[in-house]
């Protein structure tokens, strides 16, 4: 078994100031694979104090320098590639195939989108032509606590350190306590780049403990979360008495229009994507709106895709779905599988327990429920496993009242070959983000949501600018850049 009690404070791997074991669990075997230690106040604030000593030389760094240490991590990520999508699988069940090809690359890719970003990212800029004394400057902004969770790992560790690292920021990490390795080994990638002391620190906690002394904070700048929409109104809640920059990326209930004109891979499409890492995705397509001339076929064939779907251990190739990540989330998702059952909403197919052959390790069956309405809980709440709500619909203005129904504003599809139909979709779904006919958005693309899914941008030159202040000078020498 792995011991990994350790954290990473001012440049240094240290033991915590009181140890307090907790084991990590491999969702799919349920046995103890490594034991970390959660941290208390002391360490946090030791974390705090080695940031905010940091920040005055780091934040003054050339920017070039900071570009250099970032291609720096990007080779060490490169070089241990497989050490990392070997931890993902251990800790979270992300199947290896799935973890060699998305989770792994979410984090190389957005290091090098920062990368790009960076090189062109201007931190001193003219007002205008007609006021050459003007400059506004971009000014790091200060010492940033990051809460991370457990179903991307690297995709939301690098979408923060990342761009903090090349603004200039200092930082402390408090990774998911659930799936705590990806982290300690990327922690490991920084260290060997040569990070200077001070500049990242890491620190394991659950959110009651470390998240929370980090949220509270009074050296804390800015607080970026990701995690569930309940988690980050706590945190606001906390930041709000020393003002300090919050940023959520929050949970989704992603609605996925499919219309008569769709093409003909719409439906499996949309299965496949709900099923992705086991559904636990906060942009997961979890609502299929299908207009009612096509909603038998879609229900048959969204069955279909469904049975299809093999569940397996993640330690296994293929293209098969793992384990939810730990016992509370199987529990939770069994329970709300028996809520849409009791409300009255057709099960189609999949459904309580585990799937057949498989008696160890968090596995949920590929499950879709037609005839939802949209008041019905599996159809508000995010359930976060492989759960697909299928309502019919008969107009598009129908359709769009109920996608829009929602709390959530993350990630919202839709399927139709008519162009002005797309354009409509595109302006009248509220969403941070719609995907149209399947196709994703592009690197460098702004990642974040609307309503209670969050209030902040991650990726790209966005990114960047949600870790810097706005400076208006006056009075600044023309002649100087």
């Amino acid at each position: 078994m792995l011991e990994k009690r350790q954290f990473y404070i001012n440049g240094a791997w240290v033991d915590p100031a009181t140890p307090r074991d907790l084991p990590v669990i491999d969702p799919s075997t349920e046995e103890e694979v490594a034991v970390i230690s959660l941290g208390d106040s002391a360490d946090t604030d030791a974390a705090v104090a080695a940031a905010n000593a940091a920040f005055p030389d780091w934040s003054q760094t050339d920017p070039a320098d900071r570009i250099a240490l970032v291609e720096k991590v990007l080779e060490i990520y490169e070089r241990r590639f497989e050490e990392m999508a070997q931890a993902m699988t251990l800790e979270m069940g992300a199947p290896i195939t799935l973890s060699r090809e998305e989770q792994a690359p979410s984090g190389t890719g957005h290091i090098k989108g920062f990368l790009r970003s960076a090189k062109t990212f201007d931190y001193v800029r003219m007002l205008r032509d007609n006021a050459p004394n003007d400059r506004i400057i971009m000014d790091p902004i200060g010492t940033v606590a990051m809460i991370t969770p457990w179903n991307w790992p690297m995709n939301q560790v690098t979408l923060k350190v990342i761009p903090a690292l090349l603004t200039g920021c200092t930082m402390v990490l408090k990774p998911s306590e659930i799936a705590p390795l990806s982290s300690l080994l990327f922690t490991e990638f920084l260290d060997e780049a040569g990070v200077p002391a001070g500049v990242y620190n890491m620190v394991n906690g659950d959110g009651a403990g470390v998240g929370s002394q980090l949220s509270a904070h009074p050296g804390i700048d800015m607080v970026s979360f990701t995690g569930s929409t309940r988690a980050g109104i706590a945190i606001s809640k906390a930041a709000a008495d020393t003002i300090k920059r919050v940023s959520l990326e929050l949970g989704g209930k992603g609605a996925n229009l499919v219309f008569a004109d769709a093409d003909e891979e719409a439906v499996r499409r949309g299965v496949a994507h709900m099923m992705e890492n086991t559904g636990q995705s906060c942009n997961a397509p979890s609502r299929m709106l299908v207009e009612r001339s096509i909603y038998d076929d879609a229900v048959d064939m969204a069955r279909e895709a469904a049975e299809n779907t093999a569940v397996a251990s993640a330690h296994e190739d293929g293209p098969h779905i793992g384990p939810l990540v730990s016992q509370m989330q199987w529990d939770k998702v069994q329970g709300l599988i028996q809520t849409g059952i009791d409300e009255g909403a057709r099960l189609v197919t999949g459904g309580l327990g585990r799937p057949e052959g498989l008696n160890r390790g968090y596995f949920a069956r590929p499950t879709i429920f037609a005839d939802v309405t949209n008041d019905m809980t599996i159809a508000r709440e995010e359930i976060f496993g492989p759960v697909l709500s299928m309502i019919p619909f008969d107009t598009e203005e129908d359709a769009i009242r109920i996608a829009n129904d929602t709390v959530y504003g993350l990630t919202n599809y839709a399927q139709t070959q008519d162009p002005d139909r797309l354009v409509r979709m595109a302006r009248k779904l509220r969403s941070g983000m719609v995907h149209l006919n399947g196709k994703s958005r592009s690197g460098g693309s702004p990642f974040g949501g609307v309503k209670q899914s969050g209030n902040g941008r991650e990726g790209g030159v966005w990114g960047l600018e949600d870790y810097v202040e706005v400076k208006a000078v006056g009075g600044y020498p023309a002649d100087r850049a």
